[in-house]
């Protein structure tokens, strides 16, 4: 079996860990040490299970005079596709502004990540700052630090996230994808995580319930002498 397929430990006792469907996609080991809170119950939850997808801030900061485009830009919120009941969530609002277009690790902004075990269920969850962010194209990748989470053993680490943005076509899905996605879940990815350093976006979010967006990079070629 891939390396990339992660484990859950399941209600029934007399059950054997089983594979997700999806595989690689156990943000949080639910069980672990005792963590895995009800989402309700976490009054530090950055985020709300019953809601459909979570809404991120917008690019746009209303209010603020125009100035120059920022070089770069990765926002929005939605859920992972799932086979099973588990309901698995990421939001982003990272920024590069015009002034650092050409210092990718000078980003700023948010993420928030959650994995239950279904809908309003028990599970892991995280939110921290963005540290660096480049795109090309409409992919992004990002890199953040944990400043919050109900697994203490994740905390002030480094995390890496790849968005795929397809667009808002019909029938169109935006791809995910995580630093720790080879190593069977957050808590046994390695201490030190390059910034921008992450995995190929081959998840898929569920139609519905969210979308991605992503500024195309802009920075400065370098010229001959």
């Amino acid at each position: 079996m891939s390396r990339t397929t992660t484990r859950r430990i399941p209600t029934n006792p007399r059950n054997h860990y089983r594979a997700l469907a999806v595989g690689a996609a156990l943000l949080m080991t639910t069980g672990a040490a005792g963590a895995a809170v009800a989402a309700g119950d976490d009054p530090g939850h950055p985020l709300s299970a019953s809601s459909s997808h979570l809404v991120s801030a917008s690019s746009s900061h209303p209010g603020k005079a125009a100035g120059p485009r920022e070089a770069a830009a990765l926002t929005g919120s939605a859920k992972m596709y799932r086979k099973t009941a588990e309901d698995v969530t990421f939001t982003f609002d990272a920024h590069l502004a015009a002034k650092d277009r050409n210092d990718p690790s000078q980003a700023t902004g948010t993420f928030h990540f959650v994995h239950l075990d279904e809908p309003g269920g028990k599970g892991g969850w995280a939110k921290g700052r963005i540290d660096c962010l480049m795109t090309g194209g409409k992919v992004a990748t990002a890199t953040g630090v944990i400043d919050e989470t109900n697994l203490p053993e994740i905390k002030d680490k480094r995390v890496g996230f790849t968005v795929d943005d397809k667009g808002r076509g019909k029938g169109t899905q935006d791809r995910v994808g995580y630093s720790w996605a080879a190593y069977g879940g957050t808590q046994g990815q390695p201490d030190t995580l390059a910034k921008c350093a992450s995995s190929a976006p081959y998840e898929k979010v569920r139609k519905g319930t969210g979308d991605f967006d992503v500024l195309p990079w802009k920075f400065d070629y370098p010229t001959g002498r």
